[in-house]
């Protein structure tokens, strides 16, 4: 993981955060030989959000691919399924088209692995969300019915 790493643009980035979550964003290629990662981020932490209900303001932002963790790998997830799309002529430009726009962060239908599946396939689709739907989801029907998200 990590240092070593070669990032191709429109790869998408996985940051691991704990044994359940990752971090997701798309690398977006050198800025002055520093490069950038393209992520869906909101201003509390994923983990916070299984804890707090769903939706929170974010926005997609262009980070420096370090200051997102020191721990990441590139994880093309769909390749097998899904073609990826032509990064200068389609990623590149919806990414540009994002930024700086208040997106709705939904754990369950939009988080930072939809974001970068999005931009790479043009398809949504959370794996993590996938594997842990079967374990949150009774937890939060209980708390739904005693009103307490």
């Amino acid at each position: 993981l990590g240092l070593g790493n070669t990032c191709f643009t429109r790869d998408i980035v996985e940051y691991p955060r704990n044994k359940y979550f990752s971090h997701f964003g798309v690398y977006y290629g050198e800025r002055d030989g520093v490069p950038y990662v393209a992520h869906l981020t909101c201003r509390d932490s994923d983990t916070k959000l299984l804890l707090y209900g769903r939706a929170l303001r974010s926005e997609v932002k262009l980070d420096p691919l370090e200051l997102l963790g020191k721990k990441y790998k590139v994880n093309n997830m769909l390749d097998d399924t899904h073609p990826p799309r032509d990064f200068h002529g389609v990623v590149k430009p919806a990414i540009e088209d994002m930024m700086g726009r208040e997106v709705t962060f939904d754990i369950l239908f939009h988080n930072s692995e939809h974001q970068a599946t999005l931009f790479r396939y043009g398809v949504k689709k959370s794996e993590q969300i996938d594997e842990i739907y079967k374990y949150i989801m009774p937890a939060w029907k209980k708390l739904f019915k005693e009103k307490q998200l």
